[in-house]
């Protein structure tokens, strides 16, 4: 991980290249603050997650120089988790632009009986892509199922429409699955479309880990969750969970993005039946330190004087 920029708030840091797919990782203030506190939801969530976006594209731009032109860009939004990114409005913050495209792709996935994910509904279609596209999108990746079906969908339609695609620039609380996915669709950019210039994936806060891919826990969603550990974190969000005793201990670093920000009662539901097995565990005797360190190992909290039936307790009766 080499530092490319360092800025009171945003920090860019490049991750080594392969494949030929440029790969960041981006900190800000505002998405430290939201994979720290699951009770960030909301217009509140979506508005800070804008606003990253916005100050990183406006980073970025002039180092990568795509996308290149407003009206030949389009922000492809993976229905529901893609929205809360905000990038139609980032756009418009970062660069003024007012006539970018926006495009909608439905995307609902199921885990079949040998393991496997597979798309259950994608009927939902408003695809406007320019004649050079340079394609923006956001979402949040474990497995990447509807990642790769979007992308591939969005190249069927380009090739049957004579278009072509230039760029694609991704934005991921995600998975190292992310940049999987985006070389398999930019070897097929390369082949299909001749002015293709290439690939960006843009990392928040972490390259992270799934849990039952990665790793095994006591308390987990397989294929789901995403874990801070084993994963690549910016620096600054390694340091900004000693502030936050229960930030670590969080079954996933962003649960579900899409109830997140569009069906709070049915997130926060989920956040809390979390923190309830946690309280159960402390009836087994778990302390603190042990759960800290099966969830984070690579911790740099040193007092582990903390209770966890208190902090569980106290995650339980938050609104």
């Amino acid at each position: 991980m080499k530092k490319v920029l360092k800025k009171q708030n945003l920090s860019l840091y490049r991750l080594n290249k392969k494949n030929g797919i440029e790969c960041l990782i981006a900190s800000t203030p505002e998405t430290r603050q939201i994979l720290n506190d699951p009770f960030i939801y909301g217009v509140e969530y979506t508005d800070k997650l804008k606003a990253a976006t916005a100050r990183i594209l406006k980073a970025v731009q002039p180092k990568y120089n795509f996308p290149e032109h407003e009206d030949q860009a389009m922000v492809l939004n993976i229905l529901r988790g893609g929205l809360n990114f905000g990038l139609r409005e980032a756009l418009h913050q970062a660069y003024g632009w007012n006539k970018h495209n926006t495009a909608f792709i439905s995307s609902q996935r199921i885990k079949d009986k040998k393991g496997g994910w597979n798309i259950t509904e994608d009927r939902y279609r408003k695809i406007y892509l320019p004649d050079k596209a340079n394609i923006l999108l956001g979402d949040v990746v474990a497995t990447g199922t509807s990642l790769e079906m979007a992308l591939l969908r969005i190249i069927e339609i380009a090739k049957k429409e004579k278009k072509s695609i230039n760029s694609i620039i991704f934005f991921t609380i995600g998975s190292e699955r992310s940049e999987k996915i985006i070389t398999k669709v930019d070897r097929q950019c390369r082949k299909y479309f001749i002015n293709y210039k290439g690939s960006l994936v843009i990392y928040i806060e972490g390259r992270f880990g799934v849990a039952g891919i990665d790793r095994k826990m006591t308390i987990m969603k397989e294929d789901t969750d995403l874990l801070r550990s084993p994963a690549d974190l910016a620096p600054e969000f390694a340091s900004s969970q000693d502030k936050h005793p229960t930030a670590a201990l969080e079954r996933c670093v962003i649960y579900d993005a899409g109830s997140r920000a569009f069906h709070v009662k049915t997130y926060l539901k989920d956040v809390k039946n979390y923190w309830q097995e946690i309280l159960d565990l402390t009836k087994q005797g778990i302390t603190y330190e042990e759960y800290l360190k099966e969830r984070y190992p690579e911790t740099t909290i040193l007092n582990f004087s903390k209770n966890l039936e208190t902090l569980a307790k106290k995650q339980l009766n938050k609104k």
